[in-house]
């Protein structure tokens, strides 16, 4: 920002953002869930626009925003390739008889009674145990969808008990992206922050559970249970339905917690599924290619379709014909065009000063611990907003109230607790963000339909906030660390 002749002032730093958000909140009015297919998107750009024009009113030059949208669209690459690799997996696992195998036995074993509870207690323990909440949602979260529509249970609320439990296991797992880069930000180790983020994290999640099972024992079950038989016909005559299928998704958690990336894990769980669907599923490559005098033509071109577009298995049955569809990697496309839009806005809001300018507004409105916490969770779920990405909403706060924290006289640790209860959970509640269009896209539902049952994600910012202003565990910055400083 060399070239900068002044600073934005707050409200010319206020002026694309207000932009953004009254033109969005006009297409949730005009367009609702189909507000993600473009309108969206155009209206991330023409508020990058506008943010471009007072950047060069401050004499900012158009090569530095451009290098500010270059760098946040690089930052982002990795969530594209995991999401092209999660609409290839999704395709590979249907056709393989993988997810109606999830979603047969899950129909067996569960009911609308405890599948919220389930749902979140489930997830959180994968999430856990593989450190990656889009991991854990694009594979078991996808069958627990399917589960929940079957059962006749509302798929915001499934969704929303999905994503509190995969977030939570995303939040407190050392296998974690997020978990990692938290501690390192406030300059606190990795196992200190996982047990003070547990003081927040587990009252979060307890909450969170007993609403959701709450919410089930309300649940009348008598007519959606008995509307389940005809769903496990329809998938036991489609799929050769199977406990070998499992075998896929073990191996792919498998690799994860042994700490191989999620690339690499995403395509060998892809290709292992088109695999178990030459082995089991044979029968189905007639239907979706369309060619039957020729099968190794008609297996390739059905492999191919599952992992790069539209794919449909008509069993007959409406219910089951919803559930097993997928859109394959093209599926994904219209969540990538939203996140690099996002990515326009944000990089042109960072290069041209003005989300700094915002911040430093925040900084200056601390005036005690729980001031200071409120406007680091501010801060984070702002970065969620503006720059639409979990790990900008980590580490520009982390490194901006670092110094702040020391100085206070607090711990490191408050500062990474609270940069994973508001910064790691809330993304996935912002339907521009790269966590709320890739989950939405994953499961079908519209961030904004399953956003008000993320019960866990909406509880944890205030949960951090009541400890802060109840002087509850906050740890002090004991003297040989603050001298080292």
């Amino acid at each position: 920002m060399a070239e900068n002749t002044r600073k934005p002032t707050l409200a010319e730093a206020f002026i694309p953002i207000v932009f953004l958000i009254a033109l969005l909140s006009l297409n949730v009015t005009i367009f609702g869930d189909a507000a993600l297919e473009g309108s969206n998107q155009i209206v991330l750009i023409l508020s990058g626009a506008i943010a471009a024009m007072i950047a060069f009113r401050t004499g900012v030059s158009w090569t530095t925003l451009q290098m500010g949208i270059l760098r946040n669209i690089n930052s982002a690459m990795s969530s594209i390739l995991i999401l092209l690799l999660i609409g290839a997996l999704a395709g590979a696992w249907m056709i393989s008889g993988i997810v109606p195998a999830m979603i047969f036995y899950g129909l067996k074993i569960l009911n609308p009674t405890i599948l919220l509870f389930a749902s979140c207690v489930v997830c959180a323990l994968v999430s856990l145990a593989t450190g990656s909440s889009w991991t854990t949602i694009a594979t078991v979260g996808l069958a627990l969808i399917g589960i929940g529509k079957a059962l006749g249970v509302s798929e915001g609320i499934i969704a929303g008990a999905i994503i509190s439990g995969a977030y939570f296991g995303d939040k407190m797992s050392p296998l974690s992206d997020t978990t990692n880069l938290a501690p390192a930000m406030a300059g606190t180790d990795l196992f200190t922050h996982i047990r003070y983020m547990t003081i927040t994290t587990a009252p979060s999640l307890t909450i969170a559970l007993v609403i959701f099972l709450g919410i089930g024992f309300t649940t009348n079950s008598g007519e959606q249970i008995h509307n389940v038989e005809p769903i496990l016909v329809a998938l036991t005559n489609s799929f050769n339905i199977n406990p070998w299928l499992f075998a896929v998704p073990i191996v792919v958690i498998v690799m994860i917690v042994k700490k191989i990336p999620a690339i690499p894990a995403l395509l060998v769980g892809s290709l292992l599924g088109i695999l178990f669907a030459i082995i089991f599923q044979s029968h189905i490559f007639n239907e979706i290619s369309g060619i039957t005098d020729d099968p190794l033509k008609s297996g390739y071109i059905a492999s191919m379709k599952a992992l790069y577009t539209d794919v449909n298995v008509v069993t007959g049955h409406k219910t089951v014909d919803e559930l097993l569809s997928t859109g394959g990697m093209s599926g994904m496309l219209g969540t990538i065009w939203l996140i690099m839009s996002a990515m326009i806005f944000g990089g042109i809001m960072d290069a041209g000063g003005m989300l700094k300018r915002i911040t430093e507004m925040i900084i200056g409105m601390v005036t005690s611990t729980g001031s200071l916490v409120t406007s680091t969770a501010a801060s984070c779920m702002f970065f969620n907003v503006t720059a639409s990405d979990q790990y900008l909403a980590i580490v520009v706060p982390g490194k901006m109230f670092e110094h702040i924290y020391r100085d206070r006289g607090l711990a490191p640790e408050n500062l990474s607790r609270t940069l994973e209860d508001s910064g790691t959970v809330t993304s996935v509640l912002i339907p521009w963000n790269t966590c709320g269009a890739a989950q939405s896209n994953v499961l079908g539902v519209a961030t904004l339909t399953y956003a008000p049952y993320c019960f866990f994600n909406i509880i944890s910012p205030f949960m951090t906030l009541f400890f802060a202003f109840a002087k509850i565990k906050i740890a002090k910055l004991k003297k040989e660390r603050k001298a080292d400083v």
